[in-house]
Order: C-alpha cells, then structure tokens, then sequence
C-alpha cells in the first residue's frame, strides 16, 4: 500500500473542506483521510489548545504510518501552521510536508487585534454565521461551498485558536524541517506576504503560487491545488524510497 495522505483544515471550516482532493486522492490510489481538529467539525463541543491539536496531528500520522510508510501531512491556513509545528518537532515521522496560505508569521499584535474583532463580531445575534458564509461566498465567487460548510462553521473557536497561535513560529520550526516542503499559495492571498522569506529558512521548501487564487486556493482553484499536492506526494515519496533503501 502506498503512504498515506493526512489533511488538515482551516480555521472555523472541517475536514468536509477536503473533500474534492480526498476523492482525486483515492482515484490515484492513495489512501486519504481529513481529520477534524480540535473545536472544528464533529469535535465543535470541545475548546481547541495547541496541546490537543498536536495530539490529533500524532494520532493520524500514527494510524497513516501503520501503511507501513511514513505518510505526507498537508494542511490550509490552520492546518498548515499546525502542519509546520508538528513536523518540527516529530522529525522522521513524515515523508514531506505541504504548507498552504500560511505564509505571514502569526505575530503576537496581529493575533490580539484579530481576537478583538472576532469577539465583536460573536456579539452579533448570530455570533456572526452570516458574516462568515457571506465572506465565503464572496471569496470564492462561484465555485461551490458545500463542502467547506458541510462541517459546520466552528465560530466558537476563534478566541481559542488565535490565542494559542501565539505559541507557534513558523520561522523558528522551518530550519528544523528536513523533508520536502511544499508552500502552496494563492497569488491573491494576503497570507503570503513572507512567502520569500519561509522559502530561505526552508533546507528542503519549494513554492507554488496559483494564479488568480485567494486565500482559500484549495477551493477556489481545485484542479491546480491538487496537481501541486499530487506533485508534491511525488517528490516526497520517491525521496523517502530512496532513502529508505540507502539505509537497508
């Protein structure tokens, strides 16, 4: 059986999010699974911590790895921040790494004036659903939601989720990530503005930048995102195969 592929979703959204690249995945014969994080989809009734959210990454890759190779994690937005974390401190126990529109480290003052603003918008009626499906639609124009709202929308999760980003550093992680690293971003994504600079601190990194694509570049480009993440399998499989009969 080949290696795995394990997703990570975005804030607020689930692992529903995934499910056009699952389907391809699985077409191409490779095993898929989208986790839910803590606070998101099925697990919306619990408070998301980084702590538990590194706990979720290691029990999927260690259920992936029971294929009996290392799987390659990717992860959007969240996901991909998360994605970073992990792997830097669970060296060899992924063949590679895919890292979508997460391209601007998580600065502490950024962090809190989001929280200010989510908490404002949590005060409307609705605690803000409207808002969130009104500023999906408009960034993703035509192209379906369903699957990104077919989870749910975790809007409890906000304050919790950017609390708790404050203790992740993408910058610091990279250095310490020796597997391929794939960024994906979209060209209209304002979460790219580092892009450059997570590439240099990156020994083994690559970037794809999708034109015409916002941040949510797996749903509004499909079909480029899962050439890139295919591309990306690719390289980080044959390099582990390599490697893996070097030693033997």
């Amino acid at each position: 059986m080949p290696a795995s592929v394990v997703l990570l979703h975005g804030l607020r959204t689930s692992s529903t999010m995934w499910r056009r690249q699952v389907a391809e995945l699985e077409a191409a014969g490779i095993p898929a699974v989208a986790i839910d994080l803590p606070g998101h989809g099925h697990r919306m009734s619990e408070r998301f911590s980084l702590d538990a959210a590194r706990v979720t990454i290691a029990d999927a890759v260690a259920e992936a790895a029971t294929s009996g190779h290392r799987p390659y994690l990717a992860g959007l937005s969240l996901g991909g921040y998360l994605a970073i974390d992990w792997v830097a401190q669970n060296p060899d126990r992924v063949c590679g790494v895919l890292a979508a529109s997460c391209g601007t480290t998580p600065h502490r003052a950024i962090l809190d004036g989001w929280r200010v603003l989510a908490r404002g918008i949590h005060a409307l009626p609705d605690r803000g659903r409207a808002l969130n499906d009104f500023m999906l639609r408009l960034m993703v124009r035509s192209v379906p939601v369903d699957d990104v709202l077919a989870g749910g929308v975790a809007l409890e999760v906000m304050d919790d989720v950017l609390r708790e980003l404050r203790h992740v550093h993408p910058m610091r992680s990279l250095p310490e990530v020796d597997v391929p690293v794939l960024f994906v971003n979209g060209r209209l994504d304002h979460f790219r503005l580092q892009a450059a600079s997570y590439l240099a601190a990156t020994p083994r990194g690559r970037l794809v930048t999708v034109a015409g694509a916002s941040h949510l570049v797996s749903i509004v480009r499909p079909r480029e995102f899962t050439e890139a993440l295919l591309d990306g399998y690719a390289e980080a499989t044959v390099g582990a195969q390599e490697s893996e009969r070097r030693q033997s």
